[in-house]
């Protein structure tokens, strides 16, 4: 199912250079992150010892498995965008037939190593939504650098389109005022 949402997002490659399909190599890296990977040579390896089964699978036939520099030189040209909003409609696929009153955590974090001070560049700060019972990750969103995750978490709200969801956040959220 995630494959299908993965199909939606636009191939940024020129025609004559596409060996590899967009969908399958998105899919190998999600499901080598999850088995462990951290790194496209991870990745690549992940792929190679697993070929066989992931042809029988998905009927790949590739001539060859996908060096790591042409599996990141991939992933580096997917927009962030288009994967963050195929990912929220896949994950509003997962909960849509859920009748039960939802709760969801919001959290902010601070993504680790995001800050260089030679460059003067603050951290990158993510706030995420968790949907409890299905364990599911709804949304990213960054937070701006000249704000904190109060207005976000707002406007995540509202994009999720969750009416009758219970939302549970920091104390920072304790506002009289918002």
């Amino acid at each position: 199912m995630l494959k299908t949402f993965l199909c939606k997002i636009e191939d940024q490659r020129r025609k004559q250079g596409k060996r590899y399909e967009l969908e399958y190599i998105l899919l190998f890296s999600i499901l080598a992150i999850l088995s462990g990977a951290t790194s496209y040579r991870k990745i690549a390896k992940f792929i190679k010892v697993r070929y066989e089964i992931l042809n029988e699978i998905f009927g790949l036939n590739w001539k060859r498995k996908p060096a790591y520099t042409t599996g990141r030189d991939i992933i580096q040209s997917t927009s962030g965008a288009e994967l963050e909003k195929s990912f929220r409609e896949y994950s509003q696929e997962l909960v849509k037939n859920d009748k039960t009153k939802q709760v969801i955590s919001g959290d902010g974090k601070v993504l680790r190593g995001s800050f260089d001070h030679f460059k003067d560049q603050k951290a990158v700060q993510i706030l995420s939504a968790f949907l409890n019972d299905s364990q599911v990750i709804l949304a990213h969103e960054e937070i701006e650098a000249k704000t904190n995750e109060i207005p976000m978490a707002q406007k995540l709200m509202t994009d999720l389109g969750l009416s009758e969801a219970i939302f549970t956040l920091d104390a920072i959220h304790c506002q009289k005022k918002l």
